[in-house]
């Protein structure tokens, strides 16, 4: 059935209210809201409403229309170059060495769990599972390449291992499904935050140091924007994105030309597009960060990376298509087995190592969500740490198909292929 809204500017504006109306009624001091967002975290709700209104609603449909790839184009390297403004980079390398142990944990996870998910789904629902063993591994390979980097290494496997367009289809269902439901589930943890420390006994002073700085960094240059300081900071983000996209453009022609060395490397993810905005945009920020332009964080340029970003929250959730569960119920099973597995093994790690809470959700959100929500989840710790989850999304980037294919074949000599 098609969907009953289709214009884009009418599903953006159906979009911007429930934004506002969920931002407005977090806010209030009214007991009912009180108790609701108590329990329910309010960037979950700027998920799942969106989600509603594909199914069962059937109000919109998320992959059709640009909004989702106006979002992740244009609004999130303009909020990835704001959020860098600010960054004190110099504390984030202060952090310690825990915040990679806890990324890598996080990357290994994913696919030492792999195996591990298929066997036991396999074990113990052997009829639940529809998806021939040949092809099986092949399309969880794409999973794993996403849930290590992101979209632009999920579809390098994808062509490496030349997967089916239906069972593609059917394993990105599985990958937005799960990827946000463990969102959802590190997000409501966040208010937990200081009880989890405490039973991890982690030393969050580092961590408390650079909020400290960036905050009365904020504080001492904080001001009322004037219209020439919001032309400033927009000047900044949007013609950082138009940079990002030139440097992009310019950059893909001239590696194509080594297109044949790249895919026998399996470096595929660096002849796409969307890599090299991400990786120019922070670049921009960071370096921006070095200049009087830092200053722009008075102004609110936080902020406004944080509307851009909730913006395309609401895209997101707009893709979830919650009814594909009952189409795809082995797959599913899999998947939370999987990401079950993912987050046992971040646990136990960080209980060894005494990490903080924040190290092990951005740690496993920079794999399994990539630049896309990794910031999202740092600024619900506190706006200042999102550059960490930046930094550290980047870097999965970088790895994510070679681990993905790795995983795979992991995958491959589990169901004895």
């Amino acid at each position: 059935m098609s969907p009953l809204i289709t214009n884009d500017a009418v599903i953006l504006g159906i979009l911007i209210v429930i934004l506002a109306i969920v931002f407005y009624t977090s806010h209030s001091d009214w007991f009912i809201w009180k108790i609701v967002y108590k329990y329910v975290p309010a960037i979950l709700v700027c998920y799942f409403i969106p989600a509603l209104l594909n199914w069962p609603l059937g109000l919109v449909a998320g992959e059709a229309g640009n909004l989702y790839f106006i979002a992740t184009r244009f609004l999130l390297p303009a909020s990835l170059i704001l959020f860098c403004l600010g960054v004190d980079l110099k504390s984030i390398l202060g952090l310690g060495p825990k915040a990679l142990i806890m990324f890598f944990t996080s990357t290994f996870g994913v696919m030492l769990a792999a195996p591990l998910a298929v066997l036991i789904t396999l074990g113990l629902f052997p009829n639940l599972v529809t998806v021939p063993p040949d092809l099986l591994w092949k399309g969880l390979g794409t999973i794993a390449a996403s849930w290590i980097g992101g979209g632009a290494n999920q579809t390098a496997v994808r062509e490496i291992f030349q997967v089916p367009e239906d069972l593609f289809g059917a394993m990105v269902v599985i990958d937005v499904l799960v990827g946000n439901l463990w969102l959802a589930v590190l997000l409501y943890l966040v208010k937990y935050d200081d009880r989890i420390n405490r039973w991890f006994k982690a030393d969050t002073k580092a961590i408390t140091r650079l909020e400290e700085k960036v905050s009365a960094f904020r504080s001492s240059i904080e001001h009322v924007p004037s219209t020439s300081d919001i032309f400033v900071l927009m000047g900044v983000a949007i013609g950082g994105v138009g940079l990002a996209h030139f440097g992009s453009d310019k950059i893909i022609p001239w590696l194509s030309l080594y297109d044949t060395t790249f895919r026998a490397m399996h470096l595929e993810a660096l002849l796409n597009g969307f890599f090299w905005i991400v990786l120019i945009a922070t670049t921009i920020g960071i370096l921006l960060s070095f200049t009087p332009f830092r200053k722009l964080e008075g102004v609110g340029a936080s902020r406004w990376a944080t509307l851009f970003l909730y913006i395309m929250v609401a895209t997101i959730g707009m893709q979830m298509n919650l009814g594909a569960i009952s189409q795809h119920l082995g797959l599913f099973v899999i998947g939370l087995i999987w990401i079950f597995l993912h987050g046992v093994l971040l646990v136990v790690v960080a209980k060894l190592i005494k990490a903080p809470f924040f190290f092990l959700a951005i740690g496993s959100q920079a794999n399994i969500g990539g630049a896309a929500s990794a910031p999202v989840l740092a600024s619900e710790f506190n706006p200042a740490l999102a550059p960490v989850g930046v930094l550290l999304a980047v870097l999965g980037l970088t790895i994510g198909t070679y681990m993905g294919l790795i995983c795979a074949y992991m995958m491959q000599a589990a169901l004895g292929l």
